[in-house]
């Protein structure tokens, strides 16, 4: 099975991913603050979904 390369999709969703992974960080930043102050389950479910999204490319499995 071949592995996942993001050079081989079109250059718009290239452009998604990449603005994604930027915008990742700030965002997961924001979310932890949040879930500290007003801990709701909503809000550590989003936590995680992010947390898990930034591993992801950290790790450049995305």
């Amino acid at each position: 099975m071949a592995r996942y390369y993001r050079f081989r999709l079109p250059p718009w969703a290239r452009t998604c991913i990449i603005v994604i992974e930027q915008a990742t960080l700030p965002i997961l930043i924001f979310q932890l603050i949040r879930t500290m102050i007003f801990p709701t389950s909503l809000d550590v479910f989003l936590l995680g979904v992010l947390v898990t999204l930034f591993i992801a490319f950290y790790l450049k499995w995305i």
